[in-house]
């Protein structure tokens, strides 16, 4: 399969300075995933900037209905 990296790169809102995964979803959701984590795009933006992508992160703003 092609990546479409161009394409991801519209809608990824990581905003990790030098990210070698951006636009690379599949690889991102690899290296998060590993590390008990979700990307950045399940984050709204004002959490995201907290690097604090951690399931449990998550699981607090659904919980609060924040997504």
């Amino acid at each position: 399969m092609e990546c479409k990296q161009k394409q991801n790169l519209k809608k990824c809102n990581c905003s990790y300075p030098g990210c070698p995964r951006k636009g690379i979803c599949c690889e991102c959701l690899k290296h998060h995933l590993e590390k008990r984590q979700l990307p950045a795009c399940c984050f709204p933006i004002e959490i995201e900037k907290t690097f604090d992508r951690s399931f449990e992160k998550f699981a607090e703003i659904i919980s609060k209905k924040k997504i």
